[in-house]
C-alpha cells in the first residue's frame, strides 16, 4: 500500500473511532451534555482533530450523511440501461431493505431514541433530506428538464424520508428489526405505487 492510500486509511479510522465514541456518550449521557472537548478526551485526540474531521457537531452522529446525500443519485447514475430512475431506486430500496441498511433507518434503538429525542438531531436530518433532494435532481437534470427533475427528486425524497422516519418510529417503540422490515414492505410497495403515479400524472 502507499504512503498516501495508509495515510488515508489512518484518516478514516481515526474519523470512525471519533464518531463511534461520541455516539457512546450522546448515547448515555445525552447529545446536548457532551461537547466536544469531552469527545475528544474520550477519544484521545485533540479537539481540533474532532473538529477537522467533524466541523459540525451533529455530524459526530450523522457520520455517513455524505454517503447518504449521494446514494439515491448514484443510483440513478449507475443503473442498468434500459431501467428507468424510478425502477433503479425502487428496486435499490428493496435491496437495502432486505439488507437492513442503516441508510434505510436501521440503527437500533439506543440510537434512534438519540436521535428522536433531540432537535438538534432532527433539524440536521432535515437538512441532510435536502441536500439529498438537491443531489438527485442534479443527477436527473442530466436526462431531463430542471422542472422535471425537481419535482421528481422531491417526490422521491418525501417517500423515502417518510420511510426513514416509520423505521425509527418503530425501533424507538421497540419492534424488533426483522419486524420492522416486514412491516415496511408493503408500506414501502404502496409509497413507490403512488410515487410512480404522481410521476407518470406529471
Amino acid at each position: 500500500m502507499s504512503t498516501t492510500g495508509l495515510r488515508d486509511r489512518r484518516k478514516r479510522q481515526t474519523r470512525q473511532e471519533i464518531s463511534d465514541i461520541a455516539t457512546r456518550l450522546f448515547v448515555a449521557r445525552g447529545f446536548d451534555d457532551v461537547t466536544i472537548a469531552q469527545v475528544a478526551t474520550a477519544a484521545g485526540v485533540a479537539k481540533m482533530t474532532v473538529t477537522n474531521h467533524f466541523p459540525r457537531k451533529e455530524d459526530l452522529v450523522l457520520d455517513i450523511h455524505e454517503e447518504f446525500i449521494a446514494r439515491l443519485g448514484e443510483v440513478v447514475a449507475g443503473r442498468d440501461a434500459g431501467e428507468s430512475p424510478l425502477a433503479a431506486l425502487r428496486r435499490t430500496y428493496f435491496e437495502d431493505l432486505a439488507q437492513r441498511d442503516a441508510m434505510l433507518g436501521f440503527s437500533g434503538q439506543d440510537f434512534a431514541r438519540l436521535i428522536a429525542g433531540s432537535p438538534t438531531l432532527l433539524a440536521r436530518l432535515r437538512e441532510i433530506h435536502e441536500e439529498r433532494e438537491t443531489a438527485l435532481a442534479a443527477v436527473l437534470a442530466r436526462e431531463f428538464d430542471e422542472f422535471t427533475a425537481a419535482i421528481t427528486a422531491a417526490h422521491v425524497i418525501a417517500v423515502h424520508r417518510t420511510l426513514v422516519g416509520e423505521v425509527q418510529r418503530r425501533t424507538v417503540a421497540g419492534q424488533a428489526t426483522d419486524e420492522i422490515a416486514e412491516a415496511l414492505e408493503p408500506l414501502a410497495a404502496q409509497a413507490f405505487d403512488a410515487l410512480e403515479r404522481l410521476v407518470d400524472a406529471g
